[in-house]
C-alpha cells in the first residue's frame, strides 16, 4: 500500500491492529510510582518508564502521533507551546552564542531572548520580517548558533523562504528551529524542508477544544535529539497523562478542523478585503497577500487566523469594534472551535522596527461556525466602527 494520507495515518494510529481488546484510545493512567515485579526490572529501561515523569500509555502514544505527523525519528512533549520553543533554543546554545530571528517573533518567546536567554550571555539578533534569506544570513555572525524561524509571523503573518533559509543555514554550521504551529504539522513538514526542529504548541489546533496546554518539540537528527532529550530530562519537564490524552483525542480529528477552518476563514478574509473601513487582510493563503507565492509554493493548507489592518481610526474605535462582536470571543490564543477577536495594535511597539500600518491591528480566529454568521457579525462591528 502506499504512504497513507495525514487524514488516514492520524486515525489509523488508533485502530491498528495487535494487543487484543482494548479502547481505541489508550486509557488514562495516572501515576508518578511505576512497581516492578524484580529489583533487576526497576533499572531495565526496555520494561517502559521506571517513573512517572517519563510518561505513560497517553503519553507515548501522543508523543508516537505527533512524530509521526511531522516525519520525525523523536518526539517530546511539554508543559506548553511557549516551553516548546524555549526548551531547543536552551538546549541548542551555549554562553557567547547569538540566535537569529524575525523583528516579528511571537512575544513571549522575544521576552525569553531578550530577557532569560541575555542574562546568561546569549545574545539575539532580529531580522526585518520581510527579508530575503540573503539578508537574513548577511545578519548572522560568526557568533550565530541558531536561527529561529517563524513562518509566517505573529501579528504580521510575513513569510520567508524556509526551504532555502535552512539550506544556508546548515552550509554554515547554524542550527535551525522552526515554531510549525500554524501549519500545525499538516500544511507543513519542516524536517522534510530541511529545518532541524520542528515546534507546536499543541494547545492550539491538536487539541483543538480549548481545554489544555500543551507543547511539542520534533528532531531527527542524532545530535540534535541527545542535546534536545538530556535539557527536557535535566529540567524535569513533563506533561500529564489527562492533557495527553486530551490532545491525542483531538488529534483523530485535526485535519478536518484545520481545512474547514481554512476554508471559511479564505471566505472572511476576502469579504473583509473587500470593505472600505479595511486598508488590508494580512493572511497568506489569500490572493494578492505578499506571501502568497511562497505559501502556496510549499504549504498544502493554512491556519484560520488573520491579521486585519483598519483604515484609519484609533484604539477606541478598534475596541468598539470589537465590544461590538457577539460571536467572536474576546480572548487570546487560536486553533479552537470557537472563533476570537483581539486588538494587537500594543505588542507591535516591542519589535525594533514596527511596521507603519495605516490603522489599528485586530487579529481574528475562525472557528467551525457558520462563515455567513461571522460575516453578519463583523459586519455589525463595522457599523459600530463608523459610529465612533
Amino acid at each position: 500500500m502506499d504512504r497513507l494520507s495525514d487524514r488516514t495515518r492520524l486515525i489509523a494510529a488508533a485502530t491498528r491492529r495487535g494487543g487484543g481488546r482494548r479502547p481505541v484510545n489508550p486509557p488514562i493512567e495516572r501515576a508518578s510510582t511505576l512497581l516492578s515485579d524484580r529489583i533487576g526490572d526497576m533499572r531495565d529501561d526496555s520494561l517502559g518508564p521506571v517513573y512517572g515523569i517519563e510518561g505513560t500509555a497517553s503519553q507515548a502514544a501522543l508523543r508516537a502521533a505527533v512524530a509521526d505527523l511531522e516525519d520525525a525519528e523523536n518526539c517530546w512533549l511539554t508543559p506548553s507551546g511557549l516551553s516548546a520553543v524555549t526548551v531547543p533554543i536552551l538546549a541548542l546554545t551555549r554562553p557567547g552564542d547569538e540566535v537569529l530571528t524575525t523583528d516579528a517573533l511571537y512575544g513571549p518567546v522575544r521576552r525569553f531572548l531578550t530577557r532569560h536567554l541575555a542574562a546568561r550571555g546569549v545574545a539575539t539578533r532580529f531580522h526585518a520580517p520581510d527579508a530575503t534569506v540573503e539578508q537574513i544570513m548577511a545578519t548572522a555572525t560568526e557568533r550565530t548558533r541558531l536561527i529561529l524561524m517563524e513562518s509566517p509571523a505573529s501579528l504580521t503573518f510575513e513569510m520567508i523562504d524556509v526551504p532555502a533559509l535552512a539550506t544556508a543555514a546548515r552550509a554554515r554550521g547554524v542550527v535551525t528551529v522552526m515554531d510549525n504551529t500554524w501549519a500545525a504539522g499538516l500544511a507543513f513538514k519542516p524536517l522534510g524542508h530541511g529545518v532541524d526542529v520542528s515546534t507546536q504548541a499543541l494547545t492550539k489546533y491538536a487539541g483543538g477544544h480549548s481545554d489544555l496546554l500543551l507543547g511539542s518539540i520534533c528532531a531527527s537528527d542524532p545530535a540534535v535529539s541527545r542535546r534536545l532529550a538530556d535539557t527536557i530530562e535535566d529540567l524535569g519537564l513533563c506533561v500529564s497523562p489527562d492533557d495527553a490524552w486530551l490532545a491525542l483525542r483531538g488529534f483523530r480529528t485535526l485535519p478536518l478542523r484545520y481545512a474547514e477552518q481554512a476554508r471559511s476563514a479564505l471566505k472572511v478574509a476576502v469579504w473583509l478585503a473587500g470593505r472600505p473601513e479595511v486598508a488590508r487582510v494580512l493572511h497568506p493563503a489569500l490572493p494578492g497577500d505578499p506571501g502568497h507565492a511562497l505559501w502556496a509554493r510549499d504549504y498544502s493548507g493554512a491556519a484560520s487566523i488573520l491579521g486585519v489592518v483598519m483604515r484609519g481610526g484609533d484604539a477606541a474605535g478598534a475596541e468598539a469594534f470589537l465590544e461590538a462582536l457577539t460571536l467572536f470571543g474576546l480572548g487570546y490564543s487560536w486553533g479552537g472551535f470557537e472563533s476570537l477577536a483581539t486588538h494587537e495594535t500594543p505588542q507591535l511597539a516591542f519589535r525594533r522596527s514596527p511596521p507603519a500600518l495605516e490603522g489599528p491591528l485586530l487579529r481574528l480566529h475562525v472557528g467551525l461556525e457558520e462563515p455567513a454568521d461571522l460575516i453578519a457579525d463583523l459586519a455589525d462591528g463595522l457599523k459600530a466602527l463608523r459610529s465612533v
